[in-house]
């Protein structure tokens, strides 16, 4: 069965660097943080214990509730990339040399979205709510950085990814995300490239500069 091309569409840019990315937080009757999530402190929680290891999709509850997690802007810092949006409601934007487009955004007070306990479940809705023709079967477990030192081997946070069918005429995209139930926030993460060379080498860049940042104590 083919893949679906609306979320595609909608992400794929009209001309040069523009990516019109749907807007990743909860249905509209949810407020939304403005800014990319800042992590706060929640006391008596050992925030140093969640972060010093893997946060599969499992492992959600271990998070403090209602504390944000947030996303780090090392991508300006990757070779050939370069910031064009930065916090502008919500959103960093990042241009590469080679054309390619991702856009990354925090959202808070997304509980309408949580599936209790279960941080896939509520990612897939995250999906459902962008484009309700994507299928649960369109969607693959993939990982980003969970905090760590930059360029040594750290702990992984599991997100789902979504990647665009090949559409006549149209750029490949891929579409990073989770929902954090317990935390009440989702990290959104799309990329847009000329080919699907440039996209695989985007979400290596990705993968490994744009940082899920936990809570510290």
């Amino acid at each position: 069965m083919a893949l679906p091309v609306t979320l595609a569409l909608a992400l794929a840019g009209s001309a040069g660097c523009s990516v019109g990315v749907p807007d990743p937080a909860a249905p509209r009757d949810i407020q939304t943080t403005p800014t990319l999530a800042t992590p706060t402190i929640t006391p008596g929680h050992d925030a140093a214990a969640v972060a010093a290891k893997d946060l599969p999709f499992a492992a959600g509850d271990s998070l403090a509730a209602g504390t944000a997690v947030g996303l780090s802007d090392g991508l300006r810092e990757a070779p050939g990339w370069k910031p064009v949006k930065e916090n502008v409601a919500g959103e960093n934007r990042y241009l590469k040399a080679d054309g390619c487009v991702v856009s990354a955004r925090v959202r808070s007070n997304q509980g309408s979205l949580a599936v209790a306990g279960d941080d896939m479940a509520s990612t897939v809705e995250l999906f459902k709510y962008l484009d309700p023709t994507i299928l649960p079967s369109y969607l693959k477990t993939d990982t980003l950085r969970w905090g760590g030192e930059p360029d040594k081997p750290g702990p992984k946070a599991e997100v789902l990814a979504f990647e665009s069918g090949s559409a006549p005429g149209a750029k490949p995209v891929a579409v990073l995300a989770r929902v954090f139930g317990k935390a009440g926030s989702s990290i959104y993460i799309s990329l847009s490239c000329p080919d699907r060379a440039a996209l695989a080498a985007a979400r290596a860049d990705v993968s490994e500069r744009l940082v899920v940042v936990p809570p510290t104590n």
